[in-house]
């Protein structure tokens, strides 16, 4: 038993905890905060993996049906603004390399840089959402979206596609809207998160010995490009597309 649990209550200890003199709280379960933190990682991990099947169905149905309907795919790829698509993807690039720099501060206790490189990514993927919104209204005007403005006679008169192929190019719309949407959600998600970090850095919450919170937001931040860095292949690089289109 150390020598603040014989000496203190435990209601002391919960005070002590959350006051100047303790602000980063070690967890009575934990021996020490390498074992805290090793804990945090691992349970992200398991997280990241449930999120890996839920994704990773999604890819391997779109990889199905992409090899049986392969003429339509292309087809429909070639009309997906594969520019913004891009410059989407040199943005989460930067952001990945800013939460690692971050990272890196909150290691060595660096409060002002790890603010600032946390906000830096935030910004970024909110510059991210910026750019999907302007792809999304293209798309909106370009007839893309299935089921509500989408005209299949055009896709017959303009691409030379059959009924049985409009059909199709309405499928890997579908795959389109759904995997990118779910992909914007979890941007989301991870923009707040790392907003909060960045509030919680700013308060002096972190140090050498506690960064956990950092660390794994960084991980999700990591999963959410790692994500992207698949959807971009496997839904906008399949057909050939001119320049500018």
């Amino acid at each position: 038993m150390s020598l603040e649990n014989s000496l203190l209550t435990p209601a002391e200890r919960r005070t002590l905890r959350h006051s100047v003199l303790a602000r980063q709280p070690l967890e009575e379960q934990f021996r020490d905060f390498e074992h805290q933190h090793s804990a945090a990682v691992f349970g992200m991990w398991v997280f990241l993996a449930t999120e890996v099947m839920f994704f990773g169905t999604l890819f391997v149905s779109l990889a199905v049906y992409r090899w049986m309907y392969g003429e339509a795919f292309e087809k429909a790829s070639e009309h997906l603004n594969w520019i913004i698509g891009g410059i989407n993807t040199l943005v989460l690039l930067v952001s990945s390399f800013s939460v690692v720099v971050a990272v890196h501060y909150a290691q060595h206790g660096q409060r002002k840089p790890l603010v600032r490189c946390l906000v830096l990514t935030a910004l970024l993927g909110c510059l991210f959402l910026v750019f999907k919104g302007i792809e999304y209204y293209i798309d909106y005007r370009e007839k893309l979206i299935p089921g509500w403005r989408f005209d299949p006679q055009e896709w017959i008169d303009r691409d030379g596609l059959s009924t049985a192929q409009v059909a199709q190019v309405q499928l890997f719309l579908v795959f389109y809207w759904v995997m990118t949407l779910f992909h914007g959600l979890h941007v989301t998600i991870g923009i707040i998160a790392v907003f909060i970090m960045a509030r919680l850095a700013a308060k002096s919450c972190f140090s050498p010995e506690y960064y956990a919170p950092v660390d794994v937001t960084a991980l999700y931040w990591h999963f959410v490009d790692i994500v992207w860095i698949f959807l971009l292949p496997m839904l906008y690089l399949l057909g050939t597309h001119q320049f500018g289109k």
